[in-house]
């Protein structure tokens, strides 16, 4: 019974600290590089909510929009993720040459979803279709 009582206890630690090093803040709190990339592509007015998570080595920030979108940044303010839903990712938030790539391969269709993963670089389309792309933006293949 002890060691349930110890084992159940431990997991609501786990759970609390990892909780607490996410908190809500302010948009001027978030890094000016952020900032002006939801400037220059959305509006300051949409952001309906900033978030920061901190760890040990890492600071994360995520900006939620009001239509849903979800931008994610690293410490420095660097874009690694968007997910505009059902929407099309802004087309200059996308390297030329990925932008290119599916329109050429993949007609009538856009991105929705832009991000960085382990190996790289990941594209999901609207058509449900996840490109995955190195660091240099070169094609790797398709993960449906």
């Amino acid at each position: 019974m002890k060691k349930t009582l110890l084992a159940a206890l431990l997991v609501l630690t786990t759970c609390f600290t990892a909780c607490a090093n996410e908190k809500v803040i302010t948009y001027p709190e978030m890094p000016l590089q952020a900032q002006r990339l939801i400037e220059a592509h959305f509006s300051k007015a949409d952001v309906s909510l900033v978030m920061m998570d901190r760890e040990l080595l890492r600071t994360e920030y995520e900006v939620r929009l009001n239509d849903g979108t979800k931008v994610e940044f690293d410490g420095d303010g660097e874009l690694t993720k968007i997910d505009c839903g059902a929407k099309a990712v802004p087309e200059a938030l996308i390297p030329e040459v990925v932008h290119s790539y599916v329109a050429a391969s993949f007609p009538n269709t856009f991105v929705t979803e832009w991000g960085k993963d382990d190996r790289g670089w990941k594209a999901e389309l609207s058509n449900g279709l996840d490109l995955e792309f190195n660091s240099k933006y070169e094609f790797l293949h398709i993960d449906d």
